[in-house]
């Protein structure tokens, strides 16, 4: 009897618990390409990401569903991305160049991923105001730029003019890129963990505080979609790293990196564990060290891509083979959920992976059709009644006289999608 009902209460808080996760309605934005994806969202609902124009791959920005297209002319090369937004409507990313690379890097790996690619460099954007222009590197000739806060401080990565040592024989890498901040336009480079030769910062919060990984030179990972092994998951306040810890692993599997943060300091990301056969999502606080978010159901691996103010977060709980992903939210204190779980049971899309939420609990990611395959951004929606007791937050629709949406996507002549 004892057993039955330890069962029985289990089942209960099993249901109050999916009773008090939140509901989702999803939107979809539309066919993005195999190589597309939205990646960050705003508290203004701006996403910043890339999708699928003819054969090759723009960078994107979507406004409430619809579609603008920062990849024409951008920097007058075949393919970008945009990795970053901020709630002023300035993004940042990463965009190929019509001047050939003089080594022949494929820095930003447009041609691993089997885009057409006529071999132009690929440097750092900041696009505003329909203009989209180069930041500057290290003095080498590639670059990328991951994120931009509300101030226009903007994290990522920029190569110097050294080779590197660390990057496969014969492979198209052959130059140091290093973690670097662009304040007011100038570049800085942020310091790597110990001896190592590169690096990348992912993310940037209101305070300048810089998050992401340093390690060696290796093949292209069209998953992180950069060169770089990451061993060491990094913080960076005030031009100093903090070596963030990991989960038990040694950074030679998958890696160990901090993917994002958030203004009260908090980041995630993912660390190989023990044996360095798989991965787990961590969340890092100053108080508890890094802490490992686990995984859905037997997934063996995950990763923790998004995290708000809050403290809730996002990102994917993945298979063994790595071909079947699921999106989670961690809200704080709870276990992961799949959100697959919270949406309407006769949606067509299956949510893959969640890149990003913001303050009112939105999310963007991945989908997949479920009755063609393609892959598909999708915003998910959450509906506050009865969530905690708790209304989303206000939030301002638009810093400034009017909102992007009302300016510059009707300046510049943007329909629906």
């Amino acid at each position: 009897m004892k057993k039955m009902a330890t069962i029985v209460a289990g089942s209960l808080l099993a249901a109050i618990a999916m009773a008090q996760s939140p509901r989702f309605t999803v939107i979809d934005l539309g066919n993005v390409g195999p190589d597309g994806q939205p990646l960050q969202i705003t508290n203004n609902g701006l996403v910043a990401g890339a999708a699928a124009v003819g054969s090759a791959l723009h960078g994107v920005l979507w406004y409430n569903g619809r579609m603008l297209d920062l990849g024409t002319p951008g920097l007058k090369g075949q393919n970008s991305q945009a990795f970053g937004v901020n709630v002023r409507g300035q993004a940042v990313g990463e965009a190929e160049t019509s001047d050939p690379d003089p080594k022949g890097e494929d820095f930003c790996g447009f041609a691993a991923l089997g885009l057409p690619s006529p071999g132009g460099s690929c440097v750092p954007f900041l696009w505003q105001n329909g203009v989209m222009r180069a930041l500057p590197t290290l003095g080498g000739n590639n670059g990328a730029a991951n994120r931009i806060n509300n101030s226009g401080e903007v994290a990522g990565t920029a190569e110097n003019n050294m080779s590197d040592s660390t990057c496969p024989s014969g492979g198209p890498q052959k130059y140091q890129f290093k973690p670097v901040v662009w304040r007011n336009g100038a570049v800085q480079e942020l310091p790597t963990y110990s001896a190592d030769p590169d690096g990348t910062a992912m993310a940037i919060n209101g305070l300048g505080r810089a998050a992401g990984a340093s390690g060696d030179c290796t093949a292209f990972s069209p998953i992180i979609l950069d060169n770089l092994q990451p061993l060491h998951a990094l913080l960076w306040e005030d031009g100093k790293a903090t070596d963030l810890g990991t989960l038990g692993g040694t950074g030679h599997g998958f890696g160990i990196r901090a993917e994002n943060l958030n203004n009260p300091g908090q980041v995630i990301g993912y660390s190989d564990l023990a044996g360095d056969a798989n991965f787990h999502a961590f969340l890092w606080t100053r108080e508890t060290g890094m802490r490992d978010l686990k995984t859905i159901g037997t997934d063996p691996n995950s990763i923790a891509i998004g995290i708000n103010d809050a403290g809730d977060v996002v990102g994917a709980s993945i298979d063994a083979t790595f071909t079947v992903a699921r999106a989670f939210l961690r809200r704080v204190g709870e276990d992961l959920i799949d959100l697959n779980e919270h949406i309407p049971a006769d949606s067509p899309l299956d949510l893959f992976t969640a890149c990003s939420i913001n303050a009112r609990g939105e999310i963007i990611g991945i989908a997949i059709d479920k009755s063609s395959g393609d892959v598909h951004a999708y915003l998910a929606v959450p509906d506050h009644s009865g969530d905690r007791g708790e209304s989303a937050p206000a939030v301002a629709p638009m810093q400034g006289s009017e909102s992007i949406g009302k300016l510059q996507f009707r300046r510049l002549g943007i329909g629906g999608r």
